[in-house]
């Protein structure tokens, strides 16, 4: 036992004699002197890996937790990234980089020390003026003509963790080759006192750089347009509240009402389970609220952001449903921002990923508009040329690209916004234009199978028993072709995913369908995204296609966890 546990309290005492961080050293000093084996072992059995997705995590001391010393290493491989690449480029002062964060424990220490590693890199280096959603930091590197930007969040996670996303030029994530390129530098970096951390010399953005986000957010809209809709909003706990209420009173929308007890950022997230709209329970305090404030005035929209605010959810009334209010699923807010885009006449190419729906490709053809595909996340939506709107069906939404090159929650609160104020004006919702969108271009019914695991082996083996023995039926509809997306084609890059196409049923009424299958980027959980498409004859049809659509998606939700093992 003393050989197992020697390696890693050795390679702990080395971490320990150059941690900068008070809290983490005394944290990884009690594990050393407890002997605490296994918890050393996971902490030091590698070092969190950078990639597309930058790095996220839990907090803790160790190489494979988010910390100081890891924030420090990270900012020091993409500063001398960035100054490999200024020696390639024609400009003779340094790049500027700008730094934003977010509430979570830690957030503002890893935001700071970025800053220090990028003006000690030679580098300028700006920090957001305060706790601010992740879309102003992108806006800020296009409005500033930054030539990166680092975002300190953890989005939608657990409170325990937090994240590094890494920006370039042009407000985009970073993809492949640059992200291997970049953790090459984090790997090469030396011992930390060797890095150059001055203690002043980059500047504090002031709210000169919010107003004129605030100013854009406004220029989505239609000059005009009427604004007559009542909206309740939580931030869950996040950055969002202050900045979306902005938008919405510059706007002329009635200000929104918050949701007291998710309003302010609070980094333990005390009300909800998990902080992403999507989880059971994290709406039911908005829903409360709702119900409450109808009874003086009826509400007509509950909006919801994650608590970086790059991500926007939308529920609408239900007198079916025991809290009186349905959330509408990422695609169908996709398919609604598409169709009030086209209706106001925009020009350029609308893309979603290989997970969201097909029927934004079937708005976009309809309209003369030009389509494309990528793989999941804005990182590939934002690289689309030409790029008009994207949407992701993990409630990501892109409407205003020239702005900001990633999703948006509060661009797309406003435009939602728009465009329920729009059909209440004509006596008439959100779940109706959904009909009509159903009537035209068929019910387009997804769903998805989320299993969250403790142990990652558990994704890897399924993924493995699926290449090895691809299911040839799926809720009685035949494969018509199994794609090992590892393998990239002419159209996407490779990914670890896999993608069945199914064979319609003619007597059943279904016209397509189709699974994705991937590990989750950001989360310990295995995610397949499931879609069966079903004409519709009329409005009088609709409720039978309804009915038939569930019974297909139970059923292949049902056989691929069979296939899968989960």
């Amino acid at each position: 036992m003393q050989d197992v546990v020697s390696e890693p309290i050795g390679r702990a005492r080395a971490w320990l004699d150059e941690d900068p961080d008070p809290e983490t050293r005394e944290e990884l000093a009690k594990l050393i002197e407890a002997g605490d084996g296994e918890e050393l072992s996971a902490r030091f059995s590698g070092t969190l890996q950078f990639g597309t997705a930058g790095l996220r995590g839990e907090l803790g001391a160790g190489p494979m937790r988010m910390n100081l010393a890891v924030v420090i290493r990270a900012a020091a491989g993409l500063a001398a990234y960035l100054r490999e690449r200024e020696q390639h480029g024609t400009d003779s002062a340094p790049g500027l980089v700008v730094v934003g964060y977010d509430a979570r424990y830690k957030s503002y220490d890893f935001a700071r020390e970025t800053a220090s590693v990028m003006t000690g890199a030679g580098l300028r280096a700006a920090l957001l003026p305060g706790p601010l959603p992740t879309p102003v930091l992108a806006f800020a590197i296009r409005e500033l003509g930054a030539v990166a930007g680092v975002m300190v969040t953890a989005s939608h996670n657990p409170p325990r963790d937090n994240g590094y996303k890494v920006y370039l030029g042009g407000g985009s994530q970073i993809v492949p080759p640059a992200d291997a390129q970049i953790a090459a530098r984090i790997d090469a970096v030396g011992p930390l006192a060797g890095v150059p951390r001055p203690a002043s010399g980059w500047d504090v953005l002031d709210g000169d750089l919010l107003d004129g986000y605030l100013a854009r957010t406004g220029a989505v809209l239609t000059e005009g347009s009427p604004r007559g809709v009542r909206v309740v909003h939580t931030a869950l706990h996040g950055v969002g509240s202050a900045t979306l209420d902005a938008a919405f009173r510059r706007a002329g929308f009635p200000a929104p009402v918050q949701v007291a007890g998710q309003a302010e950022p609070d980094p333990d997230f005390p009300t909800v389970a998990f902080p992403n709209p999507e989880e059971p329970g994290a709406m039911d305090l908005a829903f409360a609220t709702a119900r409450e404030a109808s009874a003086s005035e009826p509400v007509d929209l509950v909006i919801a952001n994650d608590p970086d605010a790059d991500r926007c959810a939308v529920a609408v009334p239900d007198a079916t449903s025991a809290e009186g209010w349905r959330m509408l699923r990422g695609d169908e807010v996709g398919a609604l921002l598409a169709t009030h885009l086209v209706h106001k006449r925009a020009r350029g190419t609308f893309a979603s990923t290989i997970v969201s729906s097909s029927l934004v490709s079937r708005i976009a053809r309809a309209a003369g508009l030009p389509y494309e595909e990528t793989l999941t996340g804005f990182k590939w939506l934002a690289r689309v040329e030409n790029l008009r709107y994207g949407y992701e069906e993990a409630l990501g939404y892109c409407v205003d690209p020239d702005g900001v090159r990633d999703k948006d929650g509060v661009t797309a609160a406003l435009l939602v916004a728009e465009l329920a104020a729009e059909l209440k004006q004509a006596d008439r919702s959100l779940t109706d234009l959904l009909d009509d969108l159903a009537v035209k271009h068929g019910l387009h019914a997804t769903d998805q199978l989320s299993v969250r695991v403790e142990d990652l082996s558990l994704i890897s083996a399924a993924m493995r028993r699926l290449r090895s023995d691809p299911p040839k039926v799926l809720a009685g509809l035949s494969v018509l072709a199994a794609e090992d997306l590892a393998e990239g084609s002419e159209s996407l890059p490779p990914t670890d995913g896999l993608r069945y196409r199914l064979a319609g049923d003619p007597e059943a009424g279904v016209e397509q369908a189709r699974v994705v299958v991937r590990p989750s980027g950001t989360e310990p959980k295995l995610k397949c995204y499931l879609e069966a498409v079903l004409p519709v004859r009329d409005q009088a049809a609709l409720a039978g296609a309804r009915s038939r659509a569930a019974t297909v998606l139970a059923a292949l939700k049902a056989d691929l966890a069979a296939a899968a093992g989960v």
